[in-house]
């Protein structure tokens, strides 16, 4: 094959796209995610409002997101990433700089709920979609690629809106940050583009490979089945990223230290999701998908037991390279599982219930705090819920492999035939 006919294949353009979606996916879920995780004692001090009530924004927010993504990923399919990524950046922009004026916890709810359904939720399931339509070879990698820039902003986002509230209080803090996010994401939305029409694309690999076998599942019952298991998934990822830096405060440490220690959890959840990215290649994206699940599961309930600074710092290099890859491995499997006509849909519906299991685990996280005083309950019920994933995600992967299987099977003899 010739360069030319390689650069048909895989256009150079695909590149700016893995990258401007990295970026926007930094900034869009650090602050929709776990960015309002610095907000829970600045809050809690200024208006004596309890954690439960404060992480409920976080939910209201991750709810509007949720039912966004389904939304924006269906307005995506029939028009066009960009169109979809453009209105959400200046959403998003707009809810962030509206809430530095809230005075009560009803606005809070509002604002961040319209940030989550007009806002992250069109960034969010259309942009991951079209990256992987851009790459029709190595996609678990430039999916891994792009969920480390998501890990960035996880990482980032709260690290840096804490400096900022140390420096000039919570209102400016969420100011400036409105104001970041619309200089940095509109722009970035106008470099997003659909993927040329390619044919003959799988040419370069006539062998039959798993991923590119046919699953006789519909994208129904994919969207349902991946979103039970992430559900529960995210029930368990969400209580470290939302109630980490309180713990940690707890502990007698600086919002600032506690801040640090998450930066540093998704700072090495950087390299944690693209390797599990270029694992998911190597091994299938369920396999990946269940190795991280499981070192998640693990690992969540032992940040209890940590009462110093330096062990927190070490927990969470450990805990963060594995648990990063969940996110990976799960768009991976919506890629492979999936036709690309519904993609942008049947992952809509997918983090529907990766949202709402964000905000349930992050609410219930703040309410056993507010009923026992700690939050050993807490990250007891994470473990649960991490459990209850795996069990899912087991059932998927030995229905898939066998109906795999008999594909495999049949292409066989057809091709000895």
């Amino acid at each position: 094959m010739n360069a030319e006919s390689e650069t048909e294949i895989e256009p150079v353009y695909r590149w700016v796209i893995l990258a401007a979606t990295a970026v926007m996916l930094a900034i869009g879920m650090g602050v929709m995610v776990n960015g309002f995780s610095v907000f829970f004692i600045p809050l809690s001090q200024e208006f004596g409002w309890q954690r439960g009530s404060i992480a409920f924004i976080n939910f209201s927010g991750l709810i509007g997101l949720a039912l966004g993504g389904i939304v924006m990923g269906r307005v995506s399919d029939r028009t066009s990433a960009r169109s979809v990524s453009l209105l959400g950046s200046i959403v998003l922009g707009l809810c962030i700089l509206a809430s530095s004026w809230a005075e009560t916890l009803w606005q809070f709810y509002v604002l961040f709920f319209l940030a989550g359904f007009l806002g992250a939720g069109a960034l969010f399931a259309p942009l991951v979609a079209n990256v992987g339509n851009w790459f029709k070879t190595g996609a678990g990698l430039a999916i891994g690629i792009t969920a480390a820039g998501q890990a960035v902003g996880q990482g980032g986002v709260p690290f840096g809106t804490a400096v900022l509230i140390g420096s000039m209080g919570w209102r400016d803090a969420l100011l400036a940050l409105g104001l970041i996010t619309l200089f940095l994401l509109i722009p970035l939305a106008l470099l997003i583009r659909k993927p040329p029409e390619t044919a003959g694309a799988k040419t370069a690999n006539p062998s039959i490979e798993e991923d590119d076998l046919p699953v006789p599942l519909s994208p129904n019952v994919v969207a349902v089945w991946l979103g039970a298991a992430v559900f529960f998934c995210c029930t368990c990822m969400s209580v470290p990223l939302m109630h980490l830096v309180p713990l940690i405060q707890d502990r007698g440490f600086p919002l600032q230290d506690a801040g640090s220690v998450l930066f540093l959890m998704l700072l090495v959840a950087i390299a944690g999701r693209v390797a599990f990215g270029k694992l998911a290649d190597m091994i299938g994206a369920i396999r990946a998908y269940w190795i991280a699940s499981c070192w998640q599961t693990i690992l969540v309930f032992g940040y209890v037991f940590i009462d110093t600074l330096n062990g927190f710092y070490i927990y969470a290099v450990i805990y963060g390279f594995g648990y990063a890859g969940v996110m990976t491995g799960l768009l991976v499997c919506v890629r492979v599982l999936t036709p690309i006509s519904r993609r942008a849909s049947v992952l809509g519906i997918v983090m529907l219930f990766a949202w709402l299991g964000h905000g349930v685990g992050g609410y219930q996280g703040g309410f056993f705090f507010d009923l026992t005083g700690n939050y050993t309950v807490t990250f007891a019920n994470a473990a649960l819920a991490g459990i209850i994933n795996l069990i899912i995600v087991g059932s998927l992967y030995f229905t898939v492999t066998r109906r795999r299987t008999v594909w495999r099977s049949e292409i066989e003899f057809a091709q000895e035939s």
